[in-house]
């Protein structure tokens, strides 16, 4: 973003019905990025707060009550023409029943039909702010025996994103896996991503990563890729094929670094110290929430995380909780 120019500050409302659906409108051609569907909001005026802002545009849109805003993601964007701050909160506890109050057309759309409309260029963080859930479950591999076992409690808990973190086990085991755990994934509507660290055989090639193309088969058979931070800053494109790309990082070139890349979403840790990485020096909650401030990617926090926590990751800027024990 310029810093000699003062950004437009807009409050933006990613609302959901109870149908898990998400409200979108059609902008008037007349106004800028007019003609793009867009998430329902407006300028925050002089002496308001952003969910004062967002509670009156709401009613005079929509004619919607809202009850409750929860902070979603703030996007900053430059457009060639115009400066804005996007700061967008999750609605789902409103009363009324949604009506076009100023003729604009409106729908209400699933999450997996987001992508399909025109966005403006700054919607894009939005629409996968809106798609993800608020708990990143990792299966860790210390122990391959209770791989599949980890995996029953963590769709029992409700989690709908996994990654697979296979940095130990062979090709083989790794191999074995996903062939029984995209499947169950599947059928409880979670989305599996595999650690760009582990090993994976084609033609009788053991390869990760970093090495493998980015036609790599193994793409139709999990639903995205976890790239670790070392595979993260060593790569110069976005790989191709898969739906969900996501990656660790620990400061804010990691981040800047991502976004360039296109990456979906990230992991940012270790928010407090853990067991396994006890030497790191944390980074706790005023970093994560300046390190989140300088990145338009929806944020994860790693690191003596609980479910408990999920509010204070929201209050900080993050996307939502992720956790190796806390879904276990």
């Amino acid at each position: 973003m310029s810093s000699g120019q003062k950004p437009l500050r807009v409050a933006v409302a990613v609302i959901k019905n109870a149908q898990g659906e998400t409200l979108i409108s059609l902008r008037d051609k007349s106004l800028h990025q007019g003609g793009l569907w867009e998430f329902p909001g407006g300028k925050i005026e002089w002496g308001e707060s952003p969910v004062q802002a967002l509670v009156r545009e709401i009613k005079e849109e929509l004619d919607l009550t809202v009850i409750s805003a929860t902070p979603l993601i703030t996007v900053n964007h430059q457009y060639p023409d115009l400066c804005v701050q996007l700061q967008v909160f999750l609605v789902e506890d409103f009363i009324g029943e949604a009506k076009s109050c100023e003729g604009q057309p409106f729908m209400w759309v699933s999450s997996r039909d987001l992508r399909k409309y025109s966005f403006p260029e700054a919607n894009r963080p939005i629409i996968t702010a809106a798609c993800l859930p608020p708990y990143y479950a990792i299966l860790d591999d210390a122990d391959e025996s209770t791989l599949i076992v980890n995996l029953h409690k963590i769709l029992r808990a409700g989690v709908k994103l996994v990654q697979a973190r296979l940095k130990q086990i062979s090709a083989e085991s790794v191999q074995a896996f996903i062939a029984e755990a995209y499947p169950l994934c599947q059928q409880h509507g979670v989305v599996l991503l595999i650690n760009s660290a582990a090993r994976l055989t084609t033609n009788g090639h053991v390869f990760n990563e970093l090495s493998f193309s980015s036609g790599s088969t193994h793409a139709n058979d999990i639903d995205g890729l976890h790239l670790t931070s070392q595979h993260l800053m060593a790569r110069r494109r976005r790989p191709e094929h898969y739906k969900w790309l996501s990656a660790s990082c620990h400061n804010l070139e990691e981040l800047q670094w991502a976004e360039r890349l296109g990456v979906d979403f990230v992991v940012l840790a270790p928010v407090f110290s853990t067991q396994t990485h006890p030497g790191i020096q944390p980074l706790g909650w005023e970093q994560f929430r300046q390190l989140v401030a300088g990145t338009n990617l929806p944020v994860y926090a790693l690191g003596g995380m609980t479910k408990a926590c999920l509010s204070a990751v929201k209050e900080a800027g993050g996307q939502g909780v992720a956790a190796i024990r806390a879904f276990l």
